[in-house]
């Protein structure tokens, strides 16, 4: 269920702002979205599993709060970036 290294790596290369960049918010929000989706679908199959539906809204929140962040900083790049990830519609 958890993203394995040359995935993360994949994610990071196509949402980083610049060479060394890791752990921007644009790439924490990309993984959340990776995260989410996958958890999503596990979810789908194992209805009953409340402890992943708990870690699948933890994670929820935590993206939220992120996306809240880059709309303040910069609504241009939060639209860009909703596009982007195909999120909200």
């Amino acid at each position: 269920m958890a993203l394995l290294q040359e995935q993360k790596q994949e994610i990071i290369e196509a949402y980083q702002v610049h060479d060394t960049d890791t752990g921007s918010a644009d790439v924490q929000v990309a993984m959340l979205t990776e995260r989410i989706s996958r958890l999503s679908d596990h979810l789908k199959v194992n209805k009953k599993d409340h402890g992943s539906r708990r870690g699948l809204l933890q994670m929820i929140g935590r993206r939220k709060r992120l996306l809240a962040y880059i709309m303040k900083q910069d609504p241009e790049h939060y639209r860009a970036l909703i596009t982007r990830l195909g999120i909200r519609g």
